[in-house]
C-alpha cells in the first residue's frame, strides 16, 4: 500500500494545497497522555457500500503505518439483534468504525442502528458539512456542523394500535435530553472556536414539545455569552440552507428534523448539471459518558446503500477527525505525507468521475 501511494504523493506534492487551505478545520486539540499509543478499534463494515467506505479508512491507516488494530465484526441490517460481543467490544475499545446498516421499513422491527443508540446511549449525532478543495460546488465557504439528538422524539419508537385501523405514534421530549444536547452543541462550539449556534424547531406547530426544547436551549445559551444563539423554524431553515448555507455555523435540533437537515446540508450542486450529490461520509456520535465512559462511535452514513452496492461509490472519509480526536494519533497528521494521504483519500477523485454518477 505504501508503494502504491508514491504516485499519489508525487502528484499532490507537484500541486500542493494553497497555504490558505486548511487541511484540518477549526479544531482545538491539546495532546494528552497516551497520544500515539497503539489503539484497538471495533470495525463493523455493514451493508451496501459500507465495506467500501470503511475499507478506504483501513487503506489510509495502513498507508500511514498508524498503530491501529481493527476488531472486525460482521453485523448486517437483516439481523434482529446486535450480537452481545459487538456491544462489549465497543464498550471495551471506546472507538468504533461503522459502515451503514440497512434499516427495515415497516413491520414493527427495531433497526440495529436504533438498538446501538439505545444500548450505548448515543445521544448526539454530529455531521460536518464542508466544501472540499477540488470539488466545484454552487456555494463556497460552507462549514456547517449539524448536531441532532438521537434518543427521543419521533425515533423513540413508541407506537401502538389504539383500535384496528388507528395507530398512535408518540413524540416524547424531556427537559433532561433537551438540555444535554444543547449543552453538547454549545460545548462543541466553544471548544472548536465556532461563533454561532442555531436551534432548528417546529414550535409554531408542536408548541409544547419543541417549546420545551427551545426553553432548554435558551437556558444553556445563557452560560455561553461569547457564542451567538438564534432560533429558526425548520421550513425557513431548509430554504436558507439551500439559498445561503454559509450563514450557518453550528445547528442543534431534534432527531427527525436533524435527519432531514443533515441530509440537506450534505447536498452539493455539481458543475453546471442539475445533478445533486449526497456525500456518504463518517459521522461522529457521542456516547453518554455517564453510562460507560465511552468516547466516540463513528458511523458511516450511506444514501440508499443497498441499491448502490457494486456501483461507483465515493470514498470521502473524515480521517483527520478520526485520527486527531479519537485515536490520539495527532503526531501522524502533523507529517506532510500523512496529511496529503488523508486529503487524497477524502477526495479520491471525489465521485470517481462525479459527472457520471
Amino acid at each position: 500500500m505504501a508503494r502504491r501511494s508514491v504516485s499519489i504523493l508525487n502528484r499532490l506534492l507537484a500541486n500542493p494545497p494553497s497555504p490558505f487551505t486548511a487541511l484540518s478545520r477549526s479544531i482545538t486539540y491539546m495532546p494528552r497522555p497516551g497520544d500515539g499509543a497503539p489503539r484497538t478499534v471495533t470495525l463493523i463494515p455493514g451493508d451496501g457500500i459500507g465495506p467500501l467506505v470503511t475499507g478506504a479508512v483501513e487503506q489510509v491507516m495502513e498507508a500511514m503505518h498508524a498503530p491501529v488494530h481493527f476488531e472486525r465484526y460482521e453485523v448486517l441490517g437483516h439481523m434482529r439483534k446486535v450480537p452481545e460481543e459487538v456491544i462489549e467490544s465497543v464498550k471495551r475499545n471506546k472507538v468504533c468504525l461503522k459502515g451503514g446498516l440497512a434499516t427495515p421499513v415497516g413491520g414493527g422491527v427495531s433497526s440495529l442502528n436504533m438498538q446501538l443508540r439505545k444500548e450505548l446511549d448515543i445521544f448526539a449525532s454530529l455531521v460536518n458539512c464542508i466544501n472540499v478543495p477540488g470539488l466545484v460546488t454552487r456555494h463556497e465557504n460552507v462549514d456547517i456542523v449539524v448536531i441532532r439528538e438521537n434518543t427521543e422524539g419521533e425515533y423513540s419508537g413508541l407506537e401502538h394500535e389504539v383500535v384496528p385501523g388507528v395507530v398512535e405514534s408518540l413524540k416524547v421530549i424531556t427537559k433532561f435530553c433537551s438540555e444535554r444536547i444543547a449543552r453538547y452543541a454549545f460545548e462543541y462550539a466553544y471548544l472548536n472556536n465556532r461563533k454561532k449556534v442555531t436551534a432548528v424547531h417546529k414550535a409554531n406547530i408542536m408548541k409544547l414539545a419543541d417549546g420545551l426544547f427551545l426553553e432548554s436551549c435558551r437556558e444553556v445559551a445563557k452560560h455561553y455569552p461569547g457564542i451567538t444563539y438564534n432560533e429558526i423554524i425548520v421550513d425557513n431553515c431548509c430554504m436558507q440552507l439551500v439559498a445561503k448555507p454559509e450563514q450557518f455555523d453550528v445547528m442543534e435540533l431534534k432527531v427527525l428534523l436533524g435527519k432531514v437537515k443533515s441530509a440537506a446540508a450534505s447536498l452539493r450542486y455539481l458543475r453546471s448539471k442539475a445533478r445533486i450529490l449526497a456525500v456518504p461520509g463518517l459521522t461522529h456520535l457521542s456516547l453518554g459518558a455517564h453510562s460507560y465512559n465511552l468516547k466516540w462511535l463513528i458511523q458511516g452514513l450511506v444514501a440508499k446503500s443497498t441499491q448502490l452496492e457494486g456501483e461507483k461509490a465515493q470514498k470521502e472519509v473524515e480521517v483527520q477527525k478520526l485520527m486527531e480526536e479519537n485515536l490520539k494519533l495527532t503526531a501522524l497528521l502533523n507529517e506532510k505525507e500523512a496529511q496529503f494521504l488523508s486529503l487524497n483519500e477524502q477526495c479520491k477523485v471525489m465521485a470517481l468521475n462525479a459527472s457520471n454518477i
